[in-house]
């Protein structure tokens, strides 16, 4: 009896054994494979996005991801702006070269323009014995003028190349008539390209 009664016990917990197995084998092989998969894939995933390199405190990785991109796009803001600035500056600096040198190749056009045009007073008054009494006697016939053969000159020949009209003084500063041509500036006085122009 004792040994039938010990040969019952140590089959019941062979089955009990045996049933947990399979149950662990079951769980193991079977439906609850899949939810252990995509726990382990949740957990690289949590992973990747909060840990994106080792040594990062997790909960950090997307607003230090985030401070990065906006950094870098300011710092690209920043380029731009600098560039537009020194675009700005070399176009400025162009022109203005052009300008000064447009100056210089009116001024020597100024300086010939005069001296044409005091030949052709002169051939006024070769013509009628008497000096012009304005420019404009040398492009329209003036009614007291005898002998007139012009028109001497173009209506566009009294103004210098900067458009402003050539001053004409009758008499002239110690001598008969004085055309001045007041320069870039287009005022009395001045330097360089701004200086008057005179017939000397």
């Amino acid at each position: 009896m004792g040994s039938a009664r010990y040969q019952k016990r140590k089959g019941a917990r062979g089955m009990s054994a045996g049933g947990r197995s399979g149950l662990s084998t079951g769980i193991s092989r079977g439906d609850c494979n899949i939810p252990l998969a995509a726990s382990r894939s949740a957990q690289q995933f949590e992973g990747r996005v909060h840990k994106p390199f080792p040594g990062a405190p997790l909960g950090h990785g997307i607003g230090m991801h985030q401070a990065s991109r906006l950094k870098q796009a300011g710092f690209s803001l920043l380029e731009i702006i600098i560039v537009t600035v020194l675009i700005g500056a070399l176009v400025a600096f162009a022109a203005s070269q052009v300008l000064s040198g447009g100056d210089r190749a009116n001024y020597r056009i100024a300086e010939a323009q005069i001296q044409t045009l005091a030949q052709k007073i002169d051939q006024y008054q070769m013509d009628t014995g008497r000096l012009p009494n304005a420019l404009q006697d040398l492009v329209v016939q003036p009614g007291d003028a005898t002998g007139w053969l012009g028109p001497y000159a173009r209506a566009d020949d009294l103004v210098d190349p900067w458009k402003t009209p050539i001053e004409y003084r009758v008499p002239g500063d110690g001598r008969p008539f004085d055309l001045v041509s007041l320069g870039a500036d287009r005022s009395p006085g001045g330097q360089s390209v701004n200086a008057d122009i005179r017939f000397e």
